[in-house]
């Protein structure tokens, strides 16, 4: 018997996934939690076997919480189930222990034969999530930002303009064109919009 754990901030995705799971004579649901937090209190208090784990949740993400769980109670598998599957997303939660990473338009089928898995100690993800992951290890090596870069295009995120970077910086206006040419040979860019796109991707900011 696997004795499962639901975390979500969606009631009737709780609600969803206990009636299709439970209806396996090998699955016990033994609790929910609707938060990043209270999955962290549940599991200490439920040691359950493997968690389904929402990614962004109020009060603690789903990464965060994976990684306090799997330092509290490292037997316990942890299966990110989101909607989400950008390349940020997904190396955040791998790198904080989840042992797969599904997205919630799986079939019933798919998601226990993944929960089975998991508990033997196999990695499970999604196919488009498994593409990803080997196309960003087959990709070459990107070119991290300096210091300053950061610091200038954080401030193109909030919308500030060349001018205000300056000033907000104690840089002239030049020199913040200068970083920003930079930033987009780095990132394979040519405009700003695609400059905080692609470095929110690479968890550059």
């Amino acid at each position: 018997m696997i004795r499962l754990m639901i975390v979500d901030d969606h009631p009737v995705v709780r609600e969803g996934l206990r009636g299709m799971l439970e209806s396996d004579p090998g699955v016990d649901v033994v609790g929910e939690a609707g938060s990043g937090d209270e999955a962290v209190a549940r599991a200490r208090e439920l040691r359950p076997d493997v968690i389904l784990m929402d990614l962004r949740m109020p009060s603690g993400d789903g990464v965060s919480a994976t990684s306090r769980i799997l330092a509290d109670r490292p037997e316990s598998r942890v299966i990110v189930l989101t909607t989400y599957e950008t390349d940020q997303d997904i190396v955040r939660a791998v790198e904080a222990g989840a042992a797969g990473y599904l997205l919630k338009d799986i079939s019933r089928a798919d998601l226990l034969a993944a929960v089975a898995s998991a508990l033997r100690g196999e990695t499970v993800l999604a196919p488009s999530v498994a593409t990803r992951l080997v196309t960003r290890m087959r990709a070459p090596v990107a070119e991290s930002l300096s210091k300053r870069e950061t610091e200038v295009l954080s401030l193109v995120a909030r919308g500030l303009t060349n001018a205000e970077i300056g000033t907000a910086l104690f840089i002239s206006e030049a020199t913040v064109k200068t970083h920003l040419l930079r930033v987009f040979a780095k990132l394979g860019v040519s405009d700003r919009t695609a400059a905080v796109t692609t470095a929110l991707g690479r968890g550059f900011l």
